[in-house]
Parts: structure tokens; C-alpha cells; sequence
């Protein structure tokens, strides 16, 4: 059996197990008559706002393959490609650890040359183990980049909610104290660390933190339409508590298979409301499961 055989086989097993654990966990899903009576009371404007949060998953996607491709250069093609392959590995592994690797298998298929990535100054193919090296090493600086803009928008956003912050308590506030401590020193021993097998400088990471708040501000848009869609929220765009949402399930250790309860209990303790849960349950299906079910097309058209 030949490399691209194996890689063609791991690819579509991965795809395979993300789908049962799917297919498994909307089966499993035990507040459907809920979910359905928040939907029956929704009025127009309501399902608009709906709409509108479906139709920008695209876009986040979209600024996800951005992100990628300033960190790898690629084509665009390509970079839409592994990023939704890589929501399907992302399932079915804790803390999501399989997202990068899924990239990695995909460029493994159609392996590329030096002068696409700023990682030597030569002109020779690279092989598969510098390119595994690469794309893990890009992997980890655009987790931590995204991880600092949640950081940020967060801290701001607690700065200006003091009921959230007084909720939370001294034990939450320590943990995050400790979390941009150690962010900090990464991100700034990164060019130094990873100068084996990438060339990342602060420049870069700086621009991948800018891309990542772009990225965040999209994922709190959508969450604001859809908190007005269920009720849960009346004037969505302006409140801080968005942000903070966002860094309370980015901070709390999650598992995939666990990862919706923690999405629900903490969009709960955030915006006091039971609606605010199945908002959190909505998202996370737009921007999870609408990816997986696109890859296939994305599969099927590409190189």
C-alpha cells in the first residue's frame, strides 16, 4: 500500500467516525421538545436574524482560511479544503488536537515546495517530515494567536461586566491570570522555538492575532443574532458579555463529546437565561455540523 492510498483511507476513516459521533450525539440530544418550543415562538424577525447567523458561516469559515493561509501560504482552494476537513477531525479528538494534523494529511497529498512557505530560502521539495514539522509547528501559533484574541476581547469585556466578574470569583480570575502569563512567554519564545522547522516572527503573529479578532468579532455577531432569534437577549450587538462567553468556553477544559453541556451551562451563567443554552447549542451546530456536511462537495472538487 502506497502513502497516498494510506492517507486517502486515514482521510475518509476520519470523515467516517466524525459522522457517527454526529449522527450519535443528535440522536442522544434529550431537550429536542425545548429547542422546538423556542422555535415555535420565534416571529419573523426572529427567523431573519436566523437566517442571517447561518448565512455567516461562510464567512467564518471563510476568515479561518484566511488565518491558515497567512500562516501556510496556499491557495484559497486549498486552505477552504483543510479547514473543513479539519472540523471533521476535530470531533472526534479531545481539545481538538486533530485539527492541524487533519491539515497536515491533506497537504501531505500534494506536497509543496519551499518557496510556498516561509520556512527556508531554498528552492528543493520538502518532505513529508519537514511538512508534518511545518504545518504542526503554523498550527500551534495560529491556536495560541486565536487563543490571545479571546484573551483579550475577554479581559475587556469582564472589565466592563462586574457581575460576571464578581460571579466568577477569585479561583476563575487566578486561572486567567495564569493563562495569559503563559501565552505571553510562548508567544514570545516562538521564533526561537520553532525556528527548526518554521520561520515565525511577530510580525506574523501579530497579524494572525488581528486576523483571529476579525475571526472572534464574526463568532460574536452570529451569536448575537441567534440570542435575538430565541429571545434570550434584546440588544445583542453592543453588550461585552459576548466576548466573555467566548473566553469562559475557551478557558474550561472541554472534551467534543462534552463540549455542547459546556456551551450551554456557561452561555446560562453569562446571559441569565435558559434560551441562551439552546443559543449556544444552535451555534454550535451551525458552525460545526453545516462545515462537516460541506467537505464532501469541497472533496469532491478538489485536486
Amino acid at each position: 500500500m502506497d502513502k497516498k492510498t494510506l492517507y486517502y483511507i486515514i482521510e475518509w476513516g476520519v470523515a467516517l467516525a466524525a459522522c457517527v459521533w454526529l449522527v450519535w450525539k443528535m440522536v442522544t440530544y434529550d431537550n429536542y421538545a425545548a429547542l422546538w418550543e423556542s422555535l415555535r415562538a420565534m416571529n419573523f424577525q426572529h427567523y431573519i436574524a436566523l437566517l442571517i447567523c447561518v448565512a455567516l458561516m461562510p464567512l467564518n469559515m471563510t476568515l479561518e482560511a484566511w488565518r491558515w493561509k497567512t500562516l501556510v501560504p496556499m491557495s484559497w482552494h486549498d486552505a477552504h479544503y483543510q479547514v473543513y476537513y479539519s472540523k471533521l477531525a476535530g470531533l472526534i479528538t479531545p481539545w481538538r488536537l486533530g485539527e492541524y494534523p487533519a491539515r497536515a494529511l491533506l497537504m501531505s497529498e500534494s506536497p509543496i515546495t519551499n518557496d510556498q512557505s516561509p520556512i527556508t530560502n531554498d528552492q528543493s521539495p520538502i518532505t513529508n517530515r519537514d511538512l508534518w514539522s511545518r504545518v504542526l509547528s503554523m498550527g500551534a501559533v495560529g491556536s495560541a494567536t486565536m487563543t490571545a484574541a479571546i484573551l483579550i476581547a475577554g479581559i475587556i469585556g469582564l472589565a466592563c461586566s462586574p457581575s460576571v466578574f464578581a460571579y466568577l470569583g477569585g479561583s476563575y480570575l487566578y486561572s486567567l491570570l495564569a493563562a495569559v502569563i503563559v501565552l505571553t512567554v510562548l508567544l514570545g519564545l516562538a521564533p526561537r522555538m520553532l525556528k527548526r522547522w518554521a520561520q515565525v516572527n511577530h510580525d506574523l503573529m501579530l497579524r494572525s492575532i488581528a486576523q483571529s479578532l476579525v475571526r472572534l468579532l464574526c463568532w460574536c455577531v452570529q451569536l448575537a443574532l441567534i440570542l435575538y432569534a430565541l429571545g434570550a437577549y434584546q440588544s445583542p450587538i453592543t453588550n461585552y458579555q459576548l466576548p466573555i462567553y467566548y473566553l469562559l468556553i475557551t478557558i474550561t477544559p472541554s472534551v467534543p463529546i462534552a463540549e455542547i453541556g459546556v456551551r450551554g451551562a456557561w452561555a446560562i451563567v453569562v446571559f441569565n437565561s435558559m434560551n441562551a443554552a439552546f443559543a449556544g447549542v444552535l451555534l454550535w451546530a451551525i458552525n460545526t455540523l453545516l462545515p462537516c456536511c460541506i467537505w464532501p462537495f469541497l472533496r469532491k472538487n478538489a485536486k
